[in-house]
């Protein structure tokens, strides 16, 4: 069932379905991000929309949908109701736990009137839907001047939600519980999914062709909310995506490539809460901003920024914001390791990863690359030695280099350290304790970064010491990783059972890194095993189908869907990987790259509408699962999409064997 998503800037959200019914726990109209420690959490679930003609009849707008499309990212619905044209728009004011759906008639001259019965469950967006809906709830009215309510918990230190309505409206006070509450989603997942939500009545709401209504839903303090009309919010928010569009580099900033940018702006955040963060941010003269891993669920994670933070923010422009994200998270380092994810409603992070930290030297060479600008790095630099004598003498997680060999080994029992990192009841899935093969790719890589910068801040001996380890790390690589019975490379070297052979994704990074650890004469050799084997129209594989432990699908309970999550399952992200690795070893040949993103053309019509999934299965029909709408997916895409765009003599849209759809995508037909 195909998605929406609209974002504020804060890591809150609004999102449902494009039929309108919720089919997740974290589907609703305001889920507002609340400093800890509450985290995200559901304040307005949904609107029932009917439309009433005279004598009384009334029909579901929902049943009358023709039309949904993005205009610069955001969703619009079209009715078509006896003649009668309605359009809907929803959208976030940036930096607001606000929501505004906005009514106009389009066509018609008769008038139209709408009946919105509000639906109400505060509850934690992680929390199951058949929590009890707690209570009493207790509506206050509005201040003068406003058709509205505040609608509280008794007892609970929740702000009250603010719902108000600009236009010609009425409101009917008929409070209720609605039983018996569907949420499929949760139910094919194995979770509860039959829950109650609360309604304190419904508005009544006249439109005209002259004269188009708004409902707010707001935990913003009244006058943030009546500081400024609807129509004006809106053109402000849309202003803001103008700008955004016009800073990106030029190649992504039409059709695919804008729809792309206007996606990573979801992902970038100033978190709520962390008020100590914010302070010494604000003192040197910084923001806060960090990255939101992907929707519905995730919070922010070091490696998914890492990962995501050339696509997501130099890309598209977003230099300054960047920079504030290194320096944020280098704040953070703690024993050599900067942290792994921020759980939700906690101001403190979690340290257990092991390349999290590699691909933050990676991200900082990136950020040096687009921006110029080497204050950031300098500022950093002694961060970064600590952190490499950290992993040398070894820190938590068992994470430290062998000096027999140089390279970098990690586990610790019941702990998941790499990104292949899914874990259920005390099962580690995928452990791969040892020296893993992208582990020590990006230790070789950060070692060379390091070696460059230190001859540019004037280090002699540093830049020795990183020249020594160097040639060491990529000696016993070469000599340790290489598995010649498959023409590829090792997973895992001296791990719990030994060496292991599995055919993984992990090993491009040995040649997509911007300095690769593996020999030159074996390139083509691995990149032809992982076309054949792993390559799929969304990504990579994360083990090749012929293996005994190969999943095609990832669904059913939280415990089926961890065993298939890095045993088949496909990963969008690793197409920028792959473009990466491709374009080094047949550098002329520039159709053999685009390949691995084409189909991403159509997907973004799909699941989440504008937006790249977490995850695909790993066989046919290649179903998006996992999150709906994911950062580094959409980051690597964007990346290696600008990185072929520029290297054509002319637009890619022009070259591609596939029609670029145009940037106002539409969905006519079929959705109802």
């Amino acid at each position: 069932m195909r998605e929406w998503l609209t974002t504020n800037g804060l890591g809150g959200y609004a999102s449902g379905t494009v039929s309108g019914p919720a089919t997740r726990r974290y589907h609703g109209l305001l889920i507002a991000a609340l400093p800890e420690p509450f985290g995200r959490t559901v304040m307005l679930s949904r609107l029932a929309e009917r439309v009433r003609f005279a004598g009384g009849r009334e029909l579901d707008l929902g049943d009358y949908l023709d039309e949904f499309r993005l205009e610069n990212g955001l969703p619009i619905w079209r009715y078509t109701v006896e003649g009668a044209l309605i359009e809907k728009r929803v959208f976030m004011p940036y930096r607001q736990n606000t929501v505004l759906v906005l009514f106009d008639l389009r066509s018609g001259d008769h008038q139209i009137e709408l009946t919105l019965t509000a639906a109400i469950h505060f509850r934690a967006q992680e929390a199951a839907v058949d929590e009890p809906l707690g209570g009493p709830y207790e509506i206050t009215s509005a201040e003068q001047g406003f058709l509205g309510f505040e609608v509280s918990l008794k007892g609970s230190p929740l702000p009250p939600l603010r719902l108000r309505v600009h236009g010609e409206a009425a409101f009917v006070l008929d409070v209720k519980t609605i039983e018996n509450v569907l949420y499929p989603v949760e139910e094919s997942r194995g979770y509860p999914a039959r829950g109650q939500v609360w309604s304190p009545g419904r508005f009544s709401v006249k439109l005209s062709s002259t004269t188009g209504a708004t409902v707010i839903g707001s935990i913003e303090s009244p006058e943030t909310i009546a500081a400024l009309p609807p129509a004006e919010l809106l053109e402000l928010e849309l202003h803001r995506r103008r700008r955004l569009l016009a800073i990106a580099v030029a190649e992504a900033r039409t059709e695919v490539g804008a729809e792309l940018v206007l996606a990573a702006d979801q992902f970038i955040v100033t978190p709520a809460g962390r008020s100590e963060e914010k302070a010494r941010a604000h003192a040197s003269g910084d923001d806060v901003k960090t990255v939101i891993a992907g929707y519905h669920w995730f919070t922010d994670w070091g490696r998914d920024t890492m990962i995501g933070l050339e696509g997501l923010t130099l890309v598209t422009g977003r230099h300054a914001e960047a920079a504030f994200i290194l320096r944020t998270f280098g704040h953070f380092v703690r024993g050599g390791l900067i942290p792994n994810l921020f759980p939700e409603g906690r101001k403190e992070g979690l340290y257990h990863t092991a390349d999290a930290t590699l691909w933050f030297f990676h991200a900082i060479d990136r950020y040096v690359h687009w921006s110029n600008e080497r204050l950031t790095l300098t500022f950093l630099y002694p961060t970064l030695k600590r952190i490499v004598d950290c992993h040398i003498g070894g820190t938590d997680f068992g994470i430290h280099v062998d000096p027999n060999d140089g390279l970098l080994s990690q586990g610790a029992p019941g702990y998941q350290l790499t990104w292949m990192d899914a874990k259920v009841d005390g099962w580690v899935v995928t452990p791969r304790h040892g020296k893993a093969v992208e582990i020590n790719a990006l230790w070789y890589n950060a070692l060379r970064l390091m070696e460059q910068w230190a001859i540019e801040e004037g280090d002699e001996a540093g830049r020795r010491e990183y020249a020594d380890r160097t040639k060491q790390v990529f000696d016993s690589f070469n000599r340790r990783f290489w598995y010649a019975a498959g023409g590829h490379l090792y997973d895992v070297i001296d791990g719990e059972e030994g060496d292991d052979p599995k055919c993984r994704p992990n090993q491009i990074f040995a040649i997509s890194l911007p300095h690769p650890v593996l020999v030159r004469d074996r390139w083509e050799s691995v990149l032809h095993t992982i076309r054949s084997r792993l390559l799929t129209p969304f990504g990579l594989r994360s083990l090749a189908p012929d293996d005994p432990d190969f999943k095609p699908r990832y669904f059913g309970d939280l415990k089926a869907r961890d065993a298939a999550y890095h045993q088949g399952t496909v990963w969008p992200w690793l197409a920028g990987p792959f473009v990466d690795a491709w374009l080094r070893v047949y550098p002329d040949d520039d159709a053999g790259a685009r390949v691995a993103l084409d189909d991403f053309v159509r997907h973004l019509d799909d699941a989440c509408i504008g937006s790249i999934s977490e995850i695909f299965d790993g066989d046919l029909p290649f179903t998006p699962r996992g999150c709906i709408a994911q950062g580094w997916s959409v980051a690597e895409v964007l990346r290696a999409w600008v990185k072929l765009a520029r290297r054509a003599r002319h637009p890619w849209a022009a070259a591609s064997p596939k029609q670029v759809p145009s940037y106002n995508r539409g969905l006519e037909g079929g959705v109802r």
